[in-house]
């Protein structure tokens, strides 16, 4: 929800998280009041301090109308399109060309500042939404390296799921809402081991998710013990980083377009509802 109100200039992605939070959106005449949440621009009837939102997110077949972006981000740079902390973006790392300057893209499926690897960016967010939604489960892959050797026990536990316990953001009554989910991998390959001069030995994984919990590859290897050493996204969906050096960025193909809205499959009517979902989250930062 907050994409399409960003999208369609009501203000900051983070300040339309708050207005959220504080009630100041209606969905179909019902007040929206938690994150995540999920809407049909095209089908809803949006309303930001009781007045209707009127622009449409661009849904336009074929995809040479918008742009799309594939970028190696590095270290240190958050995904988003602009940092209050003036830490460097996404966005700081792509110098688009004048042709392209003033769209307004953002990022399909969130890394935090430690990680790196492939991020989309586009402006086309029917697509965003549809990748993005956990109706769908596109498939994410990534390269983990931990500390420590994993053992075969704990090799399971990653592959049966794990309780992950989430506290939310605080209400206006000052509570913070407290939440156990089953966190789970659609599946984690050992790569291999190895032994740092250092750091002692350290353990290589391959992991998909199709869902998208904040953080959630580290927090649970969190909870068996382990330290993430370095966590890199190499695919989404059937789009992969090979060829992509680290800070490189370059456009999909149409043919890369076309195979992630197939991936991505066709939009549900009402998938987008208020705040109701099966798994995972938009904001799938790892």
């Amino acid at each position: 929800m907050q994409v399409v109100l960003a999208h369609a200039g009501v203000a900051s992605r983070r300040q339309c998280e708050s207005m959220i939070l504080q009630g100041r959106v209606t969905v179909n005449g019902e007040a929206v009041t938690g994150l995540p949440a999920w809407v049909n621009p095209a089908e809803d009837r949006i309303e930001v301090d009781g007045r209707e939102l009127r622009a449409r997110l661009e849904t336009r077949p074929g995809g040479r109308d918008h742009v799309y972006i594939i970028l190696n981000k590095p270290r240190r740079v958050v995904s988003t399109s602009h940092d209050p902390q003036g830490r460097p973006t996404v966005l700081d790392v792509v110098q688009l060309p004048p042709e392209w300057r003033g769209r307004r893209l953002y990022p399909v499926g969130r890394l935090d500042a430690d990680s790196t690897g492939l991020i989309l960016l586009t402006d086309d967010g029917d697509l965003t939404q549809r990748l993005t939604h956990p109706r769908h489960e596109v498939a994410k892959e990534y390269q983990v390296s931990i500390r420590g050797r994993l053992t075969p026990e704990d090799l399971q536990e990653l592959k049966e799921g794990l309780l992950l316990v989430h506290t939310g953001r605080a209400s206006r009554l000052g509570q913070r809402g407290v939440r156990v989910n089953l966190a789970s991998m659609a599946d984690v390959r050992l790569i291999g081991y190895g032994r740092d001069r250092n750091r002692g030995e350290r353990t290589r994984l391959h992991v998909t998710l199709r869902e998208g919990k904040n953080r959630q590859i580290r927090r649970m290897l969190a909870r068996l013990g382990y330290q993430v050493r370095r966590l890199e996204r190499v695919a989404i969906g059937p789009i992969s980083l090979k060829g992509l050096a680290l800070g490189e960025w370059r456009p999909l193909s149409a043919a890369e377009v076309q195979s992630l809205r197939k991936a991505a499959g066709p939009p549900g009517r009402g998938e987008a509802s208020r705040g109701k979902r099966k798994r995972g989250s938009a904001q799938d930062r790892q």
